[in-house]
């Protein structure tokens, strides 16, 4: 048996906590790896929902072990009130079966007021961050002034680490005209929140090692999608993170050979949240009809996403960059209306014709789709839970997109129901 690692194929939203959900009935433990409270993963289990950010998606199977990574930046506040919410419907959340990484940074308030701050000084030019304080939060890591985890155990030394962070962010705040940060308040806020996070704070690294030589399954959690990855997505329209699969063992601190295989998420047509590059946007009635048969909105913002056909080159250029075996193609279902598919599998920029999303800024703006079209099926497939039920029509579509991304389609998901899922491929099996 292998370990898994999940992560988004193209510009998240692929629909990954259903997936995760839905493969840790095999795992013994799920691991968060990076992003933070900017991720939205959204769990539908015999008709509830379960609306996730910080939290695995593993949280919600009984005798699970959930663990949230050092690359995980973490707001103390939020996911508080998220264990609390998901308390309520009834799923145990406890030290027991969640521990976070000691080496998690942490975000503050500060870190949001900044985010706010920039992005609306950018006017036009705004890069569609949620404003949640991701960026700064992952900047303040790198530059060696992050407050993490393991200082609220330590108040003196939290105290002194938060006076000279503050030194940098009020300067940057004062001069975008926003409200300083009082330190000595600052302070007291974390102080209140420390004793109702500190029980959950553990040596990850060291549990996921024990639990290696056991011969545990673990399951690997990203968020967001390969197309966010600070290096090789639409930069500078993307997360503050790396999204791809080699950041599983970094962000979680085990060994590279202890990361598995890897399953992208990418949906049956493709979404953006924000800003940036878009390639292969439907701003017409078909693109209105996904959103609409989709319900395409945030998870964590609201925002009504942007929608258009599958974009097989931004899939498989995720693919060879993520070192993904594996598709699990979601949302098939919301095709059904379609008489007609589109499939994008290459761009024209220019005169040229290449098969790669560019990274010049200019580059990505400017290039346009070249389709392939697919007879639709015009029936539904939505709730199947076998291969053989699926129409011819349907089943070509897939093996185009095979062809096209040039990875193999291991699982399919035919609505937000957990158990509406159809494995082709079990990724654990050797």
């Amino acid at each position: 048996m292998k370990n898994v690692v999940v992560v988004g194929a193209q510009w998240g939203d692929e629909g990954k906590g259903k997936i995760v959900d839905w493969l840790s009935f095999r795992a013994d433990i799920v691991v968060r790896f990076q992003g933070g409270h900017n991720a939205g993963h959204t769990l539908v289990i015999d008709g509830v929902t379960y609306k996730l950010n910080l939290l695995p998606s593993g949280i919600v199977r009984e005798g699970k072990l959930s663990a949230i990574g050092n690359g995980v930046v973490i707001d103390p506040w939020h996911l508080i009130k998220e264990i609390d919410a998901i308390r309520e419907k009834g799923v145990h959340v406890a030290p027991d079966n969640l521990v976070i990484a000691e080496n998690c940074p942490l975000i503050l308030p500060v870190h949001g007021a900044l985010d706010r701050a920039r992005e609306a000084a950018r006017g036009d030019a705004k890069i569609g961050t949620t404003g949640r304080g991701i960026g700064p939060a992952y900047e303040d890591k790198v530059a060696r002034r992050a407050i993490r985890m393991c200082d609220l155990a330590e108040p003196e030394i939290l105290r002194a680490k938060l006076e000279f962070m503050l030194l940098h962010h009020n300067a940057l705040l004062r001069g975008f005209g926003a409200e300083e940060f009082d330190l000595e308040r600052l302070y007291q806020e974390i102080m209140i929140i420390a004793p109702k996070i500190l029980p959950y704070v553990g040596v990850v690294w060291e549990i996921l090692e024990t639990a290696r030589k056991a011969g545990k399954l673990m399951l690997f959690e990203g968020a967001q999608g390969a197309m966010l990855d600070i290096d090789h997505g639409t930069y500078p329209f993307v997360t503050s993170s790396n999204t791809v699969a080699a950041n599983a063992a970094t962000g979680s601190g085990v060994g590279s050979k202890t990361v598995g295989r890897i399953v992208g998420i990418c949906k049956a047509y493709t979404t953006r949240v924000g800003a940036g590059p878009f390639p292969t946007e439907d701003t017409s009635e078909d693109g209105e009809t996904l959103g609409t048969r989709g319900k395409e909105f945030g998870t964590v913002t609201g925002r009504r996403r942007r929608c258009g056909w599958l974009d097989a080159v931004a899939v498989r250029q995720a693919v060879k960059t993520g070192g993904i075996d594996g598709i699990a193609l979601t949302k098939l279902d919301i095709l059904d209306a379609f008489k007609e598919l589109k499939i994008c599998r290459a761009y024209k920029l220019g005169d040229k014709v290449i098969d790669y999303l560019p990274a010049g800024q200019q580059a990505q703006a400017a290039v346009e789709p070249i389709y392939d079209l697919c007879e639709g099926w015009n029936c539904s497939t939505r709730g199947l839970r076998s291969w053989a039920d699926l129409p011819a029509q349907a089943l070509k579509y897939i093996r185009r997109v095979e062809e096209l991304i040039e990875a193999p389609v291991i699982l399919l998901s035919t609505s937000p129901e957990r158990d509406d899922t159809i494995l082709m491929k079990d990724p654990f099996a050797d």
